[in-house]
């Protein structure tokens, strides 16, 4: 028998939250709701939830701040924001925060169970999935552990999201090849819209420092282009 998946559903709109609950025990998923933020947090805190679907307006604390105090806990969890907001830079903060995806309202049942089961299937949170990530890679002086979401150098270990390991993944596959950026966005996004690239961009730029420490590791930008990911064998005298 499988395993009950559980998800965290985090709604003020009563309605809303009845239709998307329903649907979802319809499709055998478990589901624990929240009204507002301080709610979300107070249950996230006392069971654990295999995926949460998160609005962004909340009453008390909102989708933003309840996102980011789950991350401090919890790096893989994957989070898919409900929003009525149409402000991109709204949209790159969910995503830049640890969000794995939004949804803009209105929105089909279809996408949401869509995007559930993908990211479901990333996370590796269903009891008997297999991994789609090999075991070790060494870049430079790395250390990277897809299945572990870890990235290490001389013993000390980063956490990584789920986002950053699947980038990272996607870098060291293609060592020192021209990657174009929508080519980046629809391998690791699904989707090459313009705030997307956006949070690729940030997402670049957190890589950076986390590579700097091996100065034979590089991520350069190619103007109107993409990046490369550039790793050089280190010449020992």
């Amino acid at each position: 028998m499988n395993e009950t998946i559980k998800l965290l559903l985090v709604e003020d709109d009563d309605a809303l939250r009845f239709i998307v609950k329903d649907n979802l025990e319809q499709n055998n998923y478990q589901v624990d709701v929240a009204e507002n933020g301080q709610e979300a947090i107070d249950l996230f805190e006392t069971k654990q939830y295999h995926l949460i679907i998160l609005d962004v307006m909340l009453p008390k604390i909102d989708g933003f701040k309840v996102a980011q105090h789950i991350r401090k806990t919890n790096e893989n969890v994957p989070i898919i924001f409900l929003t009525a907001r149409s402000m991109t830079e709204d949209k790159i903060t969910g995503l830049t925060i640890g969000g794995d995806d939004y949804i803009p309202k209105p929105f089909s049942m279809e996408e949401l169970l869509l995007k559930i089961k993908i990211f479901l299937k990333r996370s590796n949170n269903i009891a008997g999935g297999k991994p789609e990530t090999s075991k070790v890679k060494k870049i430079g002086r790395f250390v990277f552990l897809p299945d572990e979401l870890t990235l290490s150098l001389d013993g000390e270990a980063r956490k990584l999201t789920i986002k950053e390991m699947e980038l990272i993944k996607y870098f060291s596959e293609n060592t020192n090849k021209v990657l174009n950026r929508n080519e980046i966005l629809e391998k690791v996004w699904g989707s090459n819209d313009y705030f997307l690239g956006r949070s690729l961009d940030v997402f670049i730029s957190r890589l950076r420092k986390y590579f700097k420490p091996d100065p034979n590791i590089s991520i350069v930008n190619l103007h109107g282009i993409g990046f490369r990911f550039t790793v050089k064998k280190e010449e020992n005298a």
